[in-house]
């Protein structure tokens, strides 16, 4: 994704609660406002102010859950106008207003911490990776970038940090296949010993790997809030099973949320990783007296 883009995310995660005139974000990206607006809206699905409002939503409904703040005043730090016009919005996202949300919501939070403490069910996830049992996944229900909850990965008894986990899953490439493919979504990091990212894989009947990334060319290796990433794939014709999945390698923790797995067009650029080396014409260096350059 355009680092301009991914800089302006994180310009907005840190400027919630400030006036966002798309004038600003876009000065921050360094674009016009015309171009910005195209950027935004052909990578995200939605405009920067539509994306600005939902995660301001988001984080009040965290406030809702887990603070005592008034309904109004939290309206107001979010740059909404009045209770009633953050009712509005609140009701399109959530279904609920936002004391009737806070009322239900809350008690059914505590009990859901209460039984899934230590739970690694997560529906339709399955934990892997070289040493699965250092890690945990679950649900978190206070940190999330939209909706009511995230995924996430943590090293609970890291060993090394060449140990990893994946939080996966397999689907069937029949209905997808000589489609291009994206895998997408927003990434949080704390505590990072190692990195974290996305990864997707396209194997055929025999489990040989066609096409692969794992965003070894730009992990994510520091600490950071709410990070966009994304990989994008040909699904060949022989194609028979489609895994992704969020990666944890060393230790920390990572969070994942708003994941999408959507159609593109030949318009936007594949990341596969090729996996196999340059074949040469001839064998090299028999007589092992030639040096690298």
């Amino acid at each position: 994704m355009d680092t301009a883009l991914q800089k302006t995310i994180a310009y907005i995660e840190h400027h919630l609660q400030e006036e966002l005139p798309l004038e600003t974000i876009a000065r921050e990206a360094g674009y016009s406002k015309f171009h910005f607006h195209r950027l935004f809206q052909r990578e995200f699905g939605m405009t920067a102010s539509e994306y600005v409002r939902t995660r301001r939503i988001a984080d009040a409904a965290k406030m809702l859950l887990y603070t005592d703040e008034k309904i109004l005043d939290i309206a107001l730090s979010y740059q909404f106008e009045s209770q009633e016009s953050f009712t509005r919005a609140f009701k399109k996202i959530y279904r609920l207003p936002p004391g009737t949300y806070r009322k239900i919501m809350a008690s059914l939070t505590m009990q859901k911490e209460e039984i899934s403490m230590g739970n690694q069910g997560v529906k339709g996830w399955v934990l892997s990776g070289s040493h699965p049992f250092n890690y945990e996944m679950g649900l978190d229900r206070k940190v999330y970038h939209s909706g009511k909850s995230s995924g996430y990965l943590a090293a609970t008894s890291v060993q090394h940090q060449g140990e990893f986990a994946t939080m996966m899953q397999e689907i069937k490439a029949d209905k997808y296949k000589g489609e291009r493919y994206k895998f997408s979504g927003f990434i949080r990091a704390e505590h990072l010993d190692g990195f974290c990212g996305l990864w997707m894989r396209v194997d055929n009947a025999l489990q040989d790997v066609l096409r692969f990334d794992n965003m070894g060319d730009r992990p994510i290796t520091k600490d950071t809030e709410w990070h966009y990433c994304s990989i994008v794939l040909d699904i060949p014709e022989e194609s028979a099973v489609i895994s992704i999945g969020a990666l944890l390698s060393g230790g920390g923790r990572m969070w994942v949320d708003e994941l999408k797995f959507e159609e593109v067009d030949e318009t936007v650029p594949t990341t596969n990783i090729e996996l196999t080396s340059h074949l040469l014409d001839e064998p090299a260096n028999l007589s092992f007296e030639e040096e690298l350059a």
